[in-house]
């Protein structure tokens, strides 16, 4: 016996999403509210998304959430596996909307979510994990990390919202160049190695360059990662070629690993990470996981 159409809907919205326009979010609410009833809740503060999404498992039948990256990984970590999620992209990259296949448009988006709602169309994915932390698309410790803590750290416009994909591509450059494009190995993947940082999807791109992916692999179902063994002046040119091409993980100078449930990461000293680009702190150790079929997306 097929399931009841989901009749009501909580809409988490970030207001200082970089997308996210009083406009749009009316325009958002009405296609919503064409297949379920939707009330809104827009957060607050950080991590505050997260105890809306745990409030409307015990309400609602599905949760839209309309945001950037950081906003969809603290929902899902309040109710994935308890109903379905649906995601509009409200920030300066919104990956995982992308990596879902939806459109980049926030309305075009809403209206496929809306008609998944109406025909009680779902589809069921993976997640990541790293130290229990559920992640959509991608975590890493180390050089990414740092990024995304060096943009943290600048703070917010005076409208409330975080810096867009061109400043973080300016830190993360910035970074390097301190760094004089070199790092050396400082952490351990568990029985592959030791290398500079690491990086992990769960079967997604890590992130997008403009309308590029950049992939770990080819994707597929569990966990990919890629940690660069060392970082050179001679070998920053191929490795950005490999990871544009998704063809990092046969580089004989990373370790890699495709489709694994579980890895271990040690670390010589607290370095930080982040998932879904948000950031998680220091850390010495890290256990990644697979969390296969975790999440029914309405797509």
């Amino acid at each position: 016996m097929a399931r009841p159409t989901a009749r009501r809907v909580v809409l988490i919205v970030n207001p200082f999403a970089s997308g996210v326009t009083l406009d749009r979010l009316e325009r958002v609410e009405a296609v919503l509210g064409a297949a379920a009833e939707v009330v809104t809740r827009q957060t607050e503060a950080r991590g505050h998304a997260r105890e809306l999404a745990a409030d409307a498992a015990r309400s609602a039948d599905a949760v839209v959430v309309f945001s950037g990256d950081g906003t969809y990984n603290e929902a899902i970590n309040g109710a994935a596996g308890q109903l379905p999620y649906g995601f509009v992209p409200g920030g300066g990259a919104s990956v995982f909307p992308r990596a879902l296949g939806l459109p980049r448009d926030p309305i075009a988006s809403a209206k496929r979510i809306g008609d998944a709602l109406a025909h009680d169309r779902t589809r069921s994915i993976g997640l990541g994990r790293v130290n229990g932390r559920r992640f959509c698309f991608a975590a890493g410790i180390g050089l990414d990390a740092e990024v995304v803590r060096s943009v943290e750290a600048r703070g917010r416009a005076e409208d409330g919202r975080r810096a867009g994909n061109v400043v973080v591509a300016a830190t993360a450059a910035r970074l390097l160049l301190r760094k004089r494009l070199h790092l050396e190995p400082q952490l351990e993947v568990v029985g592959y190695g030791r290398a500079a940082f690491v990086l992990a999807a769960c079967g997604r791109p890590y992130t997008y360059a403009g309308p590029v992916p950049v992939k770990l692999s080819h994707g597929g179902s569990g966990l990919d990662f890629a940690a660069p063994k060392r970082i050179t002046p001679v070998s920053v040119p191929a490795l950005v070629a490999r990871f544009f091409t998704g063809r990092v993980e046969s580089s004989p100078h990373v370790l890699a690993g495709h489709g694994v449930d579980t890895f271990e990461v040690r670390c010589d000293r607290p370095l930080p990470l982040q998932a879904d680009g948000e950031d998680l702190g220091d850390v010495e150790t890290a256990r990644f996981e697979s969390d296969p079929d975790a999440l029914a997306v309405l797509v």
